[in-house]
Protein backbone atom coordinates (compact mmCIF):
# COMPACT_ATOMS: atom_id res chain seq x y z
CA UNK A 1 0.00 0.00 0.00
CA UNK A 2 1.31 3.46 -0.92
CA UNK A 3 2.48 5.64 1.95
CA UNK A 4 0.60 8.73 0.72
CA UNK A 5 -1.77 9.57 -2.11
CA UNK A 6 -1.11 12.92 -3.78
CA UNK A 7 -3.34 14.68 -6.30
CA UNK A 8 -1.08 16.45 -8.80
CA UNK A 9 -2.91 19.20 -10.70
CA UNK A 10 -0.97 20.28 -13.76
CA UNK A 11 -1.07 21.81 -17.24
CA UNK A 12 1.22 20.63 -20.04
CA UNK A 13 2.09 24.22 -20.99
CA UNK A 14 3.29 25.00 -17.44
CA UNK A 15 7.07 25.18 -17.09
CA UNK A 16 6.82 24.99 -13.29
CA UNK A 17 4.97 21.68 -13.70
CA UNK A 18 7.94 20.45 -15.73
CA UNK A 19 10.26 21.11 -12.79
CA UNK A 20 7.94 19.45 -10.30
CA UNK A 21 7.13 16.37 -12.41
CA UNK A 22 10.68 15.03 -12.46
CA UNK A 23 11.11 15.72 -8.74
CA UNK A 24 7.89 13.91 -7.92
CA UNK A 25 8.99 10.92 -10.01
CA UNK A 26 12.11 10.63 -7.85
CA UNK A 27 10.14 11.10 -4.64
CA UNK A 28 7.55 8.54 -5.71
CA UNK A 29 10.28 5.92 -5.90
CA UNK A 30 11.76 7.00 -2.57
CA UNK A 31 8.52 7.20 -0.58
CA UNK A 32 6.21 4.82 -2.49
CA UNK A 33 3.72 7.59 -3.28
CA UNK A 34 0.49 7.14 -5.24
CA UNK A 35 0.35 10.13 -7.60
CA UNK A 36 -3.08 10.84 -9.07
CA UNK A 37 -2.82 13.07 -12.12
CA UNK A 38 -5.37 15.84 -12.60
CA UNK A 39 -5.49 18.04 -15.67
CA UNK A 40 -6.06 21.71 -14.89
CA UNK A 41 -6.04 23.73 -18.10
CA UNK A 42 -5.24 27.38 -17.49
CA UNK A 43 -6.47 28.52 -20.92
CA UNK A 44 -8.51 26.18 -23.08
CA UNK A 45 -8.78 28.10 -26.37
CA UNK A 46 -7.26 30.89 -28.44
CA UNK A 47 -9.98 33.19 -27.13
CA UNK A 48 -9.01 32.43 -23.53
CA UNK A 49 -5.35 32.99 -24.40
CA UNK A 50 -6.22 36.40 -25.85
CA UNK A 51 -8.33 37.31 -22.84
CA UNK A 52 -5.53 36.42 -20.45
CA UNK A 53 -2.44 37.56 -22.34
CA UNK A 54 -3.48 39.95 -25.13
CA UNK A 55 -2.07 39.53 -28.62
CA UNK A 56 -0.24 36.33 -29.58
CA UNK A 57 3.02 38.29 -29.54
CA UNK A 58 2.33 39.60 -26.04
CA UNK A 59 1.39 36.13 -24.86
CA UNK A 60 4.60 34.59 -26.17
CA UNK A 61 6.91 37.20 -24.65
CA UNK A 62 5.19 37.28 -21.27
CA UNK A 63 5.06 33.50 -20.94
CA UNK A 64 8.66 33.09 -22.09
CA UNK A 65 9.63 35.52 -19.35
CA UNK A 66 8.09 33.01 -16.94
CA UNK A 67 10.08 30.25 -18.65
CA UNK A 68 13.30 32.16 -17.96
CA UNK A 69 12.60 32.36 -14.22
CA UNK A 70 11.58 28.71 -14.18
CA UNK A 71 14.69 27.61 -16.05
CA UNK A 72 16.91 29.34 -13.50
CA UNK A 73 15.67 26.98 -10.76
CA UNK A 74 15.22 23.87 -12.91
CA UNK A 75 17.12 20.65 -12.29
CA UNK A 76 17.29 20.27 -16.09
CA UNK A 77 17.65 23.81 -17.52
CA UNK A 78 19.09 22.49 -20.78
CA UNK A 79 15.65 21.03 -21.60
CA UNK A 80 13.90 24.42 -21.50
CA UNK A 81 14.59 25.94 -24.93
CA UNK A 82 13.28 29.48 -24.79
CA UNK A 83 14.77 30.63 -28.07
CA UNK A 84 13.27 27.69 -29.98
CA UNK A 85 9.79 28.57 -28.72
CA UNK A 86 10.38 32.27 -29.43
CA UNK A 87 11.14 31.36 -33.06
CA UNK A 88 8.31 28.82 -33.43
CA UNK A 89 6.00 29.53 -36.40
CA UNK A 90 2.74 29.21 -34.44
CA UNK A 91 0.96 31.10 -31.68
CA UNK A 92 1.85 30.01 -28.16
CA UNK A 93 -0.49 27.05 -27.58
CA UNK A 94 -3.31 26.62 -25.10
CA UNK A 95 -3.31 23.45 -23.01
CA UNK A 96 -6.65 21.79 -23.75
CA UNK A 97 -5.61 19.51 -26.62
CA UNK A 98 -2.67 18.17 -24.63
CA UNK A 99 -4.86 17.68 -21.55
CA UNK A 100 -7.29 15.59 -23.60
CA UNK A 101 -4.32 13.57 -24.82
CA UNK A 102 -3.20 12.92 -21.24
CA UNK A 103 -6.70 11.83 -20.23
CA UNK A 104 -6.95 9.58 -23.28
CA UNK A 105 -3.70 7.89 -22.25
CA UNK A 106 -5.06 7.49 -18.72
CA UNK A 107 -8.30 5.94 -19.97
CA UNK A 108 -6.28 3.41 -21.97
CA UNK A 109 -3.52 2.48 -19.52
CA UNK A 110 -4.07 4.24 -16.21
CA UNK A 111 -2.16 6.80 -14.20
CA UNK A 112 1.29 5.67 -15.33
CA UNK A 113 0.34 6.29 -18.96
CA UNK A 114 -1.07 9.71 -18.04
CA UNK A 115 2.25 10.64 -16.46
CA UNK A 116 4.28 9.31 -19.39
CA UNK A 117 2.08 11.24 -21.81
CA UNK A 118 2.29 14.40 -19.72
CA UNK A 119 6.08 14.24 -19.61
CA UNK A 120 6.37 13.46 -23.32
CA UNK A 121 4.13 16.39 -24.25
CA UNK A 122 6.03 18.71 -21.92
CA UNK A 123 9.26 17.79 -23.69
CA UNK A 124 7.56 18.38 -27.04
CA UNK A 125 6.48 21.80 -25.79
CA UNK A 126 9.45 23.02 -23.74
CA UNK A 127 12.37 21.27 -25.42
CA UNK A 128 11.30 20.68 -29.02
CA UNK A 129 9.08 23.76 -29.54
CA UNK A 130 6.29 21.70 -31.10
CA UNK A 131 2.70 22.90 -31.23
CA UNK A 132 0.94 20.78 -28.61
CA UNK A 133 -2.39 22.41 -29.48
CA UNK A 134 -2.17 20.45 -32.75
CA UNK A 135 -3.95 17.07 -32.40
CA UNK A 136 -1.43 15.44 -34.70
CA UNK A 137 1.42 16.36 -32.36
CA UNK A 138 -0.51 14.76 -29.50
CA UNK A 139 -1.24 11.62 -31.51
CA UNK A 140 2.46 11.34 -32.39
CA UNK A 141 3.38 11.65 -28.71
CA UNK A 142 1.00 8.82 -27.86
CA UNK A 143 2.65 6.63 -30.46
CA UNK A 144 6.09 7.55 -29.08
CA UNK A 145 5.17 6.31 -25.58
CA UNK A 146 3.88 3.04 -26.99
CA UNK A 147 0.11 3.52 -27.19
CA UNK A 148 -1.63 1.84 -30.14
CA UNK A 149 -2.43 4.62 -32.64
CA UNK A 150 -5.92 3.43 -33.59
CA UNK A 151 -7.00 2.87 -29.99
CA UNK A 152 -5.59 6.21 -28.91
CA UNK A 153 -7.33 8.05 -31.75
CA UNK A 154 -10.66 6.52 -30.74
CA UNK A 155 -10.32 7.54 -27.10
CA UNK A 156 -8.80 10.93 -27.94
CA UNK A 157 -11.85 11.77 -30.09
CA UNK A 158 -14.36 10.32 -27.61
CA UNK A 159 -16.45 13.12 -25.98
CA UNK A 160 -16.12 11.25 -22.68
CA UNK A 161 -12.42 12.14 -22.64
CA UNK A 162 -13.17 15.87 -22.78
CA UNK A 163 -15.70 15.27 -20.02
CA UNK A 164 -12.93 13.66 -17.95
CA UNK A 165 -10.84 16.82 -18.38
CA UNK A 166 -13.81 18.88 -17.23
CA UNK A 167 -14.30 16.56 -14.25
CA UNK A 168 -10.74 17.32 -13.17
CA UNK A 169 -11.48 21.02 -13.50
CA UNK A 170 -14.58 20.63 -11.34
CA UNK A 171 -12.53 18.74 -8.77
CA UNK A 172 -10.02 21.58 -8.78
CA UNK A 173 -12.78 24.11 -8.13
CA UNK A 174 -14.10 22.00 -5.26
CA UNK A 175 -10.62 21.94 -3.72
CA UNK A 176 -10.09 25.65 -4.49
CA UNK A 177 -7.13 24.96 -6.75
CA UNK A 178 -6.30 28.16 -8.62
CA UNK A 179 -2.83 27.58 -10.01
CA UNK A 180 -0.49 24.85 -11.20
CA UNK A 181 1.35 22.89 -10.14
CA UNK A 182 -0.73 22.08 -7.07
CA UNK A 183 -0.02 18.94 -5.03
CA UNK A 184 -2.52 17.93 -2.36
CA UNK A 185 -1.95 15.09 0.11
CA UNK A 186 -5.29 13.30 0.34
CA UNK A 187 -4.74 11.86 3.79
CA UNK A 188 -4.22 15.27 5.41
CA UNK A 189 -5.51 17.81 2.89
CA UNK A 190 -2.14 19.57 3.09
CA UNK A 191 -0.64 21.19 0.02
CA UNK A 192 3.01 20.72 -0.77
CA UNK A 193 4.88 23.98 -1.17
CA UNK A 194 6.62 23.80 -4.52
CA UNK A 195 10.38 23.98 -4.33
CA UNK A 196 13.60 21.99 -4.62
CA UNK A 197 13.53 18.22 -4.24
CA UNK A 198 14.90 18.31 -0.71
CA UNK A 199 12.16 20.71 0.42
CA UNK A 200 9.46 18.51 -1.07
CA UNK A 201 11.01 15.45 0.59
CA UNK A 202 10.99 17.19 3.98
CA UNK A 203 7.30 18.02 3.59
CA UNK A 204 6.47 14.42 2.69
CA UNK A 205 8.47 13.18 5.69
CA UNK A 206 6.47 15.54 7.92
CA UNK A 207 3.15 14.28 6.53
CA UNK A 208 4.18 10.68 7.07
CA UNK A 209 5.19 11.39 10.66
CA UNK A 210 1.85 13.08 11.27
CA UNK A 211 0.01 9.97 10.08
CA UNK A 212 2.24 7.46 11.90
Amino acid sequence: MASLTIDFFHDVVCCWCFNISSRMRDLTDEFDLDIRHRTFVLQASRAEMASRWGTPEQARETILGHWEVCRQVSDRPELVDIEAMRAAPFDYPHGLTAAVGCKAAERISGQAAHWDMFDRLQRAHLTEARNIADPEVVRNAAREIGLAPKRFAEIFDDPATVQAVEADRQRARLLQVQSVPTLIIRETGARLVNGPREDLAAQIHAAMRLLA
